[in-house]
């Protein structure tokens, strides 16, 4: 079984099922004890800003908010660099807890040993 699971999710509003498995799966895995890095990347850059959660809905899915704070209780969120400077998002603007970093500490992530990543 991986050690840890590094979760990219490129789907934001504009593919809320996508999004919102993302962000599922991510909390169910903290929940169950595994050590996770959820990378916020695409449309998805948009959860990293305080609110901006609380504004998605899907029909049958737990709320975005709460798979947040599950995550942030025992995981990590990024936020990517590149996606980040698109949407004139700063280190100032997001959640706190939220960091912001690029394509080279996602692939030292996903290179690890015992590591298996997602991609949403």
């Amino acid at each position: 079984m991986a050690k840890k699971l590094v979760i990219k999710v490129t789907a934001g509003a504009d593919s809320p099922e996508r999004c919102s498995q993302a962000f599922t799966v991510a909390a169910v895995a903290v929940a169950s004890g595994v050590e996770v890095s959820l990378w916020l990347t695409g449309e998805s850059s948009w959860f990293a800003l305080p609110g901006r959660a609380a504004e998605f809905a899907l029909p049958h899915a737990a709320p975005l908010p709460e798979l947040i704070e599950g995550i942030m209780a025992g995981g990590g969120i990024t936020l990517c660099t590149q996606c980040a400077a698109r949407r004139d998002i700063s280190e100032g603007d997001v959640i706190e807890g939220v960091r912001i970093a690029g394509a080279q500490v996602f692939v030292s992530e996903i290179m690890a040993d015992g590591v298996q990543a997602l991609v949403y």
